[in-house]
């Protein structure tokens, strides 16, 4: 839209009854925090500035705020009078002068920017407030809002609710778009005489018809309306959020075996045919592109995953590991910030961090790049269609050459040239008839053990 608009974003929040030891707006969803969320959608509506009215954690909250990319200034809400008095704690923000006014929360994560598109849209018409409603089936204790002749006349809070007025199932979100050019006159309106004291920005609805202007009502999906006050409803919008999540991603071609044991992240990408198995756990940072597979029990965290990768299952990528094309890392092994090379395999049992392993290289199982001094990290280098053999441990620094072969239990302190066969083992010996005295040994250690 080409109409300016400022988004007024409530998060002063005292995280009261979250318990929580920081501002319940910083809380994740999908491992971002909610009121970042809520900037996404802020941002999508074409929304350039907007006004972050904070109270704890202040620099904290607008720092999450400004991940999406829209300008940010944060006000301080130093009274606490009513949600009227907390959006004009921005009212420096709202003097500058824009088309449109967005009033929303910071703990509401799962807005979307086509229903803040809608309400913009409906300021078009003439009107001057566009109140965010939703149906319910179990309206008590929201405000409801009532409807003639197409106009909202309106927000009644159930404790003033006739008996009648209760019945209705359309209630307030608390969400609402304002005629910029009006809004500081209609929110210096609302008065405070209630019970509380309190300036409600609900009231500016009837503050608008008064003056003769027009207020009306949206809808929107309640649980794209739903706010966060506990750790129990917290919990609620994570899983909201993740059914809305792995829908998309399987209408866009991924598949999914049992989509609802998959936890996503909020800029997890999957390509078209990949499958992802049941358990799979996929932490921010991560890429997986088209035709990879991730088998189940698997846990990805700031990982790529070329096409034709398979991951798992039970495997671990940390931050750092990139899979090239048709690589492989199998069952119980571990990447971290290490290159896995095109076809190339890391089997069973492996731990591989701060190294490269070239293209068609194949580590064998219970292998260990020693990649840590207790001080420094270091780096091993493995070259194209090398063979490590399993149980090896490389001791880095360390350079693997090009079709190189390391013995199996090797301990490797030094570079393997291109094409060489290197032992780090102790050579086997072997001692006949030793055995039954050993087991004679080890059972009279047991025996006088027994007796004292």
């Amino acid at each position: 839209m080409e109409r300016s608009c400022l988004a007024v974003i409530l998060a002063a929040g005292e995280s009261t009854r979250m318990k929580s030891s920081m501002s319940k707006v910083l809380h994740p969803v999908a491992g971002r925090a909610m009121i970042a969320h809520v900037m996404q959608a802020v941002a999508g509506a074409g929304v350039s500035s907007a006004a972050l009215v904070v109270g704890r954690d202040a620099d904290k909250v607008a720092d999450a705020a400004r991940s999406a990319g829209v300008s940010v200034e944060p006000y301080l809400q130093k009274e606490r009078l009513g949600t009227g008095n907390a959006v004009l704690a921005a009212r420096a923000a709202i003097e500058s002068g824009y088309d449109d006014i967005l009033v929303a929360y910071g703990d509401v994560p799962l807005l979307t920017s086509e229903t803040l598109n809608k309400a913009r849209q409906a300021l078009t018409d003439n009107v001057d407030v566009v109140v965010i409603g939703f149906h319910t089936d179990k309206p008590a204790g929201y405000g409801r809002l009532l409807v003639e002749n197409g106009e909202l006349v309106a927000i009644r809070e159930e404790k003033d609710a006739t008996e009648e007025e209760r019945k209705v199932t359309w209630c307030n979100s608390g969400l609402m778009a304002i005629n910029g050019r009006r809004a500081l006159d209609l929110l210096s309106r609302i008065g405070n005489n209630n019970a509380k004291g309190e300036y409600y920005l609900t009231d500016i609805v009837e503050v608008a018809r008064s003056l003769g202007g027009k207020a009306v009502a949206i809808d929107a999906p309640e649980t794209e309306l739903t706010g966060c006050n506990n750790r129990a409803e917290l919990a609620y919008i994570e899983k909201l959020w993740q059914e809305r999540a792995r829908h998309q991603f399987m209408i866009d071609g991924v598949s999914m075996i049992a989509p609802e044991t998959v936890f996503l992240s909020w800029d997890t990408k999957i390509g078209q045919d990949a499958l992802i198995e049941p358990h799979v756990v996929i932490g921010p940072g991560v890429t997986i592109e088209s035709g990879a597979v991730i088998h189940a029990f698997s846990h990805l965290e700031g990982a790529h995953v070329s096409g034709g990768a398979t991951v798992g299952p039970y495997a671990r990528l940390r931050p750092g590991a990139n899979l090239a094309a048709n690589s492989k890392v199998g069952n119980f092994c571990e990447v971290k910030k290490a290159e896995i090379g095109e076809g190339a395999k890391v089997n069973h049992l492996t731990y591989i961090g701060d190294a490269f392993i070239g293209a068609g290289s194949n580590i064998g199982a219970g292998t260990i790049t020693c990649n840590y001094d207790g001080i420094n990290k270091h780096e091993t280098r493995i070259g194209k269609n090398a063979f490590v053999g399993s149980n090896s441990s490389l001791v880095a620094p360390v350079a693997i050459g090009d079709d190189a072969y390391v013995a199996s239990g090797s301990v490797i302190t030094e570079d393997v040239p291109a094409g060489a066969l290197a032992f780090g083992r102790a050579r086997q010996e072997t001692k006949e008839g030793r055995a039954e005295a050993l087991r004679a040994r080890a059972q009279a250690i047991k025996d006088a053990r027994k007796k004292s």
